[in-house]
């Protein structure tokens, strides 16, 4: 059996080859970059499942990486980094990473995040329609898709899972905490900036698309999806 093919790229070949041996014990193939050009190539030629990225490596760094790669993918991808500042952490989130992970780690919490990832970001039940609509705006957990006046939005699965679940309990106050447990899941090692980041690029991408409903931030509560008319 094979749980899907990583993408390991770090510059340090030590790790490379810790995170292999653990990774293909856990039954994943993997494939090792060592430099960020080589990376963006390697991705488009293999078409891995999940992409663990280093943020300082040779050639292109793991910030422009993420970008190159999301211009073409969704592709779930979990940061590497030495450093444990809030900047780093919000940067690569806002990039559209889905996890980070700090320097120095466990190699048995990088393995459990990414089966975390890999579950949540395949975690739609092909069987079920998961569909909300309002004015404007058709949210399909069935297929991950976006529609935004008519056009099809580029959305990534944690984006959407996000507005989706607002959008089906509207005028619901939902605290930082409960979006984590209800959207990432239990599993999630992260903070509760990670809502605020991904909410923000949700915001970018639904700014003044319609009076019916906006999504609203409850000061020192949270947020919810209110509705000034009843959705269709």
């Amino acid at each position: 059996m094979n749980n899907g093919k990583i993408l390991i790229v770090d510059d340090n070949k030590n790790i490379c080859d810790l995170l292999r041996m653990y990774l293909e014990k856990e039954e994943f193939s993997t494939a090792i970059v060592n430099d960020g050009l080589e990376a963006v190539k390697k991705f488009k030629d293999w078409n891995p499942d999940l992409v663990l990225l280093d943020i300082m490596l040779p050639g292109m760094d793991g910030w422009q990486v993420c970008r190159e790669i999301r211009k073409t993918s969704d592709k779930p991808i979990i940061m590497i980094t030495a450093k444990d500042e809030v900047f780093d952490k919000v940067l690569g989130l806002e990039l559209g990473a889905d996890d980070y992970i700090t320097k120095p780690f466990e190699t048995k919490e990088v393995v459990a995040r990414i089966k975390a990832v890999l579950r949540r970001s395949t975690g739609a039940k092909k069987s079920e329609q998961k569909i909300v609509s309002y004015d404007k705006l058709t949210i399909n957990l069935s297929n991950y898709e976006m529609i935004v006046k008519g056009k099809h939005v580029d959305t990534p699965p944690k984006e959407l899972e996000l507005i989706y679940f607002l959008a089906s309990h509207p005028d619901q106050v939902f605290t930082r905490d409960q979006l984590l447990d209800q959207v990432w899941g239990f599993e999630y090692f992260g903070d509760s900036r990670t809502v605020d980041v991904h909410i923000k690029r949700i915001r970018d991408k639904l700014r003044n698309v319609s009076k019916e409903w906006e999504l609203r931030t409850i000061w020192t509560v949270g947020y919810k999806f209110e509705t000034h008319k009843k959705s269709r």
